[in-house]
């Protein structure tokens, strides 16, 4: 609340706070230090900009670096200056005037001061003899005030910084806080003491919220460089202590309660009214004589009440805001603890996937080399068998070649031919033995495997996740504010829980039998929001919804139970009827355009309960005879209703009633209808019969018995009656039925 309580200029608590047009407060010591007074030639300039001229010496006084201290001592002194010098110079120390000179040429701009919330200000300057007397053509001077939060400016009257309402409330709130923090700190004691017990503080620096002693602040808070700007305020002292404040500041009695405030125009006449208008408390006087007379105005407390009613509702709101927020807030945290945990299984999921991908691919090269070494074995077999084949003929066929040269040496020719032939055999087989491709190696040194690795280094280098790991879907949140039910009709809506990031392909909503039976399907698709038509009446039903994705089936919602209508409210639906019905009155009265008789069915449909309703002649000419009843929904519409299988029905003339199905007339009844009758219809599809009245009286017994299935209402009439429908009539208690359970 601290913040709430600290003037935007000087960063201090507030002190005489005033009330600006635009609602913000601000200290009035302050206010005088951004007042500025712009001759009305010169309203042009920025607010800030000083007039031309020298700078007199109060400006020097008040040069930058000499602190916001400064212009608050200046604004001090003229404060009481005004106090003590009466009209005139109080409104001229309100407004302070600031000198301009007429000369031409530039002049000089005199320098402004900064706050410690950054807000620049100008120093006070004292009019120079003599300024009295506006130069020519310069026109009367207007003062105005800067906001220093919306920046919005606001121009002063003849009354100056005494025409802003003193912001009593702000004011008493701030001494409470004083009280409340000297209290606390009543034992105060420094806070970057050393030594054992601390010593007790000296000073308290409003920007640090630090105590000192006086060792301490000389140490570590020197009156210098950044800390120059701060205010160094004594500590907090007892509530009951002098100079504590025990009395909060004289702003209470003697009897212990609080001064009534007094207006600030008329100083004997307190506050009792409240102008709506100007938005301010104003007493008698001010309605009487001031410029309040003709403005709307409220007595005070109960504008008081009604106000603090408004700000308690809006605080209820805010208060809402806040439990939601901190609800948020540990949500977040949770959701903190739950990445911690989630990161560290994917880490370790990661971790998993990576090592069996190492180990896939220390097992596949295994197999590689593998077949290396069979290849290498097999290469190095077939070479020794060649080189073994190849010595052995080598070796028998030098051997042949040695004896065939011996042989050509001997000189007995007898001997020669003798074995001549055979040897030349020998020799002929052995050469033919060195066939093409006998001195060629069957294999070669190379080897014919090629290891493609590139789609699988590709693959390495674009391993990453295709997809964050995917879950059902959460609970959804059924939206209760939306679901509703309208006559034998429901809609449901629902949303997902915020925060929630698993994907959702489709909602499916399931239904029971309004009879306590199992749930079916009766949605299944993306959209949140959904009508179910169709149910019976006088109903309970219970409703609940999933979602689902690629992972599966999220868990129910909660179960939503849903009470359809105890009557029917239903129309004559234009879109079944015979294209020569005309409807009017909202579709619940009906007329004809042709002599020939033509049916309309209502909007509703009924399969189960105890239904009634009435139907009003309004016009009835020349005797015709107009058929009430039900029908299916495929009935036909250009005949009388009852004379085919779909309609069950009573026509009725003037003078006699008759039952009428598959164009079977039954139960000729006395006692007809003329303009003003009333028709009633009750259809019980509990015992599955229908009984009709006219004017209140059972006409006859009832029409029809067994009947099941789904009816809807169905009138059949030609143009010389027009009939209006009344529905959502309870069954009236000569003729209402006991209702079944769960119906």
């Amino acid at each position: 609340m601290e913040e709430e309580l600290k003037c935007p200029v000087c960063g201090s608590l507030f002190r005489e706070p005033i009330i600006l047009p635009c609602s913000h407060n601000i200290c009035l010591p302050c206010a005088r230090t951004i007042a500025v007074q712009t001759p009305e030639s010169e309203q042009h300039l920025p607010p800030l900009l000083h007039s031309r001229g020298p700078a007199p010496p109060a400006a020097a006084a008040a040069a930058p670096g000499a602190g916001p201290g400064a212009a608050a001592g200046s604004a001090a002194c003229l404060d009481s200056e005004s106090a003590a010098g009466g009209g005139g110079g109080g409104d001229h120390a309100d407004k302070l005037s600031l000198h301009s000179e007429t000369d031409s040429g530039y002049g000089s701009y005199t320098p402004s001061l900064k706050s410690p919330n950054g807000v620049r200000v100008l120093p006070l300057v004292p009019a120079p003899p003599g300024a009295a007397a506006a130069p020519r053509g310069a026109g009367p001077a207007s003062s105005s005030l800067t906001c220093p939060q919306c920046h919005r400016s606001a121009s002063l009257d003849q009354r100056g910084l005494r025409g802003f309402q003193r912001n009593r409330l702000l004011e008493a709130i701030v001494q409470r806080y004083q009280q409340g923090r000297a209290a606390a700190a009543a034992a105060a004691k420094c806070q970057l003491c050393d030594r054992s017990p601390p010593e007790p503080a000296a000073v308290l620096c409003e920007q640090c919220e630090v105590l000192y002693c006086a060792a301490c602040q000389l140490r570590c808070h020197p009156a210098r460089g950044p800390f120059a700007k701060h205010r160094l305020a004594p500590p907090p002292a007892h509530p009951g202590a002098p100079g504590g404040g025990g009395d909060g500041g004289g702003g209470k009695g003697a009897g212990g309660g609080r001064k009534l405030p007094t207006c600030a125009e008329h100083d004997l006449e307190n506050y009792s009214m409240y102008c709506v208008s100007c938005r301010s408390p104003v007493c008698y006087q001010c309605l009487e004589e001031g410029k309040h007379g003709k403005h709307d105005v409220k007595a005070l407390g109960a504008m008081w009440k009604q106000h603090k009613a408004q700000l308690s509702q809006a605080l209820n709101g805010v208060s809402d805001k806040a439990k939601e927020a901190k609800e948020f807030l540990v949500q977040l945290k949770n959701l903190l603890q739950q990445i911690q945990e989630n990161g560290l299984d994917y880490e370790a999921c990661l971790v998993a996937q990576c090592d069996a991908l190492v180990d896939a691919l220390t097992r596949q090269k295994a197999k590689l080399l593998t077949k290396v070494t069979k290849e290498r074995e097999h290469k190095l077999k077939v070479v020794w068998d060649q080189i073994n084949h190849c010595t052995l003929k080598l070796r028998q066929s030098t051997g042949l070649m040695e004896y065939c040269l011996e042989v050509i040496k001997e000189n007995d020719p007898s001997g020669f031919l003798q074995i001549s032939d055979a040897l030349i055999k020998r020799v002929q087989v052995s050469q033919e033995q060195w066939v093409k491709g006998a001195l060629e190696p069957k294999v070669s040194a190379e080897f014919d495997l090629t290891l493609d690795s590139e789609p699988l280094l590709q693959s390495i280098h674009q391993l990453d996740f295709i997809q964050m790991k995917c879950r059902v879907p959460p609970v959804p949140l059924l939206q209760l504010e939306k679901c509703c039910t309208r006559n034998n009709s429901v809609t449901l809506a629902w949303r997902m829980p915020p925060l929630s990031h698993n994907p959702v392909e489709g909602y499916i909503l399931e239904l029971d039998d309004g009879d306590g039976g199992q749930f079916r399907e009766v949605y299944v698709g993306k959209e949140t929001l959904c009508t179910i038509d169709g149910l019976h009446f006088n109903s309970t039903y219970n409703a609940r919804v999933k979602a689902f994705n690629s992972s599966g089936v999220g868990p129910y919602s909660k179960t939503v139970i849903l009470q359809t209508s105890d009557v029917a409210w239903f129309t004559f639906d234009p879109s079944s009827a015979h294209r020569d019905i005309v409807l009017s009155n909202d579709n619940q009265t009906a007329t004809c355009n042709s002599y020939d008789d033509r049916v309309v069915l209502g909007t509703a449909a009924f399969s189960k309960g105890v239904h009634y309703w009435e139907l009003h002649v309004d016009r009835y000419d020349n005797h015709p005879d107009p058929a009430f009843g039900i029908a299916r929904i495929n009935v036909v519409k250009d005949m009388m209703l009852g004379k085919d299988d779909k309609a069950w029905a009573m026509y009725v003339d003037n003078n006699r009633s008759w039952f009428m199905h598959c164009n079977s007339h039954t139960n000729r009844t006395e006692g007809g209808v003329s303009k003003g009758a009333t028709v009633g219809v009750l259809l019980d599809l509990n015992k599955h019969n229908l009984t009709f009245y006219i004017n209140g009286q059972q006409q006859g017994p009832p029409a029809f018995e067994n009947i099941e299935g789904v009816f809807m209402p169905a009138l059949s009439l030609n143009r010389n009656v027009q009939v209006t429908l009344h529905t959502g009539l309870e069954v009236p208690q000569s003729v209402k039925q006991p209702k079944l359970p769960n119906n």
